[in-house]
């Protein structure tokens, strides 16, 4: 139905053959969604969305999550902008799963680049089946069954630390009070496991020693973001991004600044 490029050996799928400023069709949006979990992130080009575009695409995958630190497109309230400038560069650079500080973190994201710099600001991308796979088989028995704790106050401590800015966060602090999820889940629609910790909201492992817990969660970091589990994507205007928040991790490459670069983003909500 569509053209498939791959983008890397574990993850990643540049799909071609659609308009997405069309409506799009009941098969389209059942073959979209196939391939968004087939390959754990796709990607498409050229696609200028308006946001009632942007609106119709992230509802193939479910309702939509709303974020406590972003301001919003006017009239559309679940689009989050994402915007850097060089008085207001990029605060987040560090490998992460969205919102993990929540009881139920997204199910994924639909990504839009309306400003994109001519040079720089590539995305990457790490799949956390593949990373979980690649582990010896000592290490997965040691891994079954532990949870980690994630945290908002973590996660946005440079936020926090602004002028003003624990008074501006006080209501996501206050909603968003640490909690567990296991370091191996179970994605819910393919089987597969994953490694659910990440270097941006996970603190420490539970029932475990300050130093064992570091030493474990730094290999899983590093273990996750090898080369071989990882695509890169170089963005250009008017390109797609929509990723399985359950099985993925990424981090924005911040290399262009002074460069403007301004995206649009819908989340969806996770399983309750």
């Amino acid at each position: 139905m569509f053209d498939i490029k791959l983008m890397a050996g574990a993850l990643g799928a540049e799909i071609h053959g659609i308009d997405l400023t069309k409506p799009i069709s009941k098969t389209a949006a059942k073959e979209i969604r196939r391939l968004w979990l087939a390959h754990q992130v796709i990607f498409f080009r050229n696609q200028n969305l308006k946001p009632i575009n942007h609106r119709e695409l992230a509802s193939i995958f479910g309702p939509f999550q709303t974020h406590p630190a972003y301001r919003t497109v006017e009239g559309f309230p679940e689009i989050t902008i994402l915007e850097a400038t060089a008085d207001k560069p990029y605060k987040i650079d560090t490998w992460h799963t969205d919102m993990t500080f929540r009881k139920h973190p997204p199910l994924g994201s639909v990504l839009h680049g309306r400003i994109i710099p001519e040079k720089g600001g590539d995305t990457l991308f790490a799949s956390l089946s593949a990373a979980y796979d690649a582990l010896s088989e000592n290490m997965k028995k040691y891994v079954a069954g532990l949870n980690a704790v994630h945290d908002f106050s973590y996660g946005f401590k440079e936020s926090l630390a602004e002028p003003g800015g624990r008074e501006r966060l006080a209501q996501a602090v206050a909603d968003n009070p640490p909690l567990e999820h296991p370091v191996v889940r179970i994605h819910p629609e393919t089987g597969k496991k994953l490694l659910y910790v990440n270097r941006l909201f996970t603190t420490h492992i539970v029932g475990v020693g300050k130093k064992e817990s570091e030493a474990i969660l730094n290999f899983l970091y590093d273990h996750i973001v090898t080369d071989e589990y990882t695509c890169r994507f170089s963005w250009e205007p008017n390109s797609i991004a929509i990723w399985d928040n359950r099985a993925t991790q990424h981090k924005p490459v911040n290399d262009f600044f002074p460069a403007h670069r301004l995206m649009q983003r819908i989340v969806i909500d996770g399983e309750q």
